[in-house]
């Protein structure tokens, strides 16, 4: 009994740890447009310097990490930039917006009554406020010299993943690849950014939340409209894919290796 409290309490210390080093890491920061804001946390390579330029990944977390205390967004990703193997590999700034608790990443109606969650998607209206915010961020965010244009990244889980599919629609020649996890999105709006940006979409087959169907759905009309989408489904993943996805070796290897198509 007494080892496994210990064991229990290494485990509690190391967590801690992580969170620690992730706070640390990440920046906080808020974006203000007129009378709103947008919390969001930022991570800049080693040893930054504003005479060079780097790549920049936007990541969308899932409707869980929702909030205003700009931290619940760091709770699913933010630790796979941080390894010191992807720190050295792969120098590149990492920005999470934080969605607040009443808003969606995606224009979607949510109909929670249903398992898996039933989308009704809603592109051809204006975006929601939190990915609105998120849309001028980017905007303003890829204008400072240090950032590449060729090398601006999307990718999110779940809401995120919705998210996700939803910006390239908005935004289809901005992105040089984009990765959405466990999400879906409007079938019909693929055809906005199929030939355009690459993807590694990652679903599990076993979801109760949100169904597998919506991202094969994606995949499909993305090739129907003339793209090459990777698409892994992983058989024993419920709705927490995204833990697989981030353990994919050539994940990051691949998302780093698009450049933006001229």
């Amino acid at each position: 009994m007494e080892i496994k409290k210990f064991v229990q309490l290494i485990v509690l210390l190391t967590f801690s740890h992580q969170l620690l080093a992730q706070k640390e890491a990440y920046q906080k920061e808020m974006y203000l447009k007129g009378v709103d804001t947008l919390n969001y946390r930022i991570m800049y390579p080693k040893d930054f310097s504003a005479e060079k330029e780097y790549p920049i990944v936007f990541f969308l977390h899932g409707a869980g990490e929702r909030g205003s205390d700009n931290e619940k967004q760091l709770v699913h990703g933010s630790a796979l930039f941080l390894k010191e193997e992807n720190l050295n590999k792969f120098p590149a700034i990492i920005v999470f917006p934080q969605c607040p608790t009443e808003d969606y990443w995606s224009n979607a109606k949510v109909n929670r009554k249903k398992r898996p969650v039933s989308f009704k998607y809603k592109n051809r209206k204006k975006p929601t406020e939190a990915l609105g915010l998120v849309m001028d961020l980017v905007n303003e965010t890829i204008e400072k010299p240090y950032v590449k244009k060729d090398q601006v990244y999307v990718m999110g889980l779940s809401m995120g993943g919705m998210g996700t599919f939803e910006m390239l629609y908005r935004k289809p020649n901005i992105f040089a690849a984009a990765i959405p996890i466990c999400g879906g999105g409007d079938p019909k709006g693929t055809k906005e950014y199929a030939a355009k940006v690459p993807l590694w979409i990652f679903h599990g087959a076993k979801d109760d939340v949100v169904s597998p169907h919506l991202s094969i759905k994606m995949a499909d009309k993305i090739i129907e409209n003339g793209g090459h989408p990777n698409l892994t489904i992983y058989s024993d993943a419920n709705h927490n894919s995204w833990d697989a996805a981030f353990a994919e070796t050539e994940l990051l290897t691949w998302l780093f290796s698009n450049k933006l198509k001229q």
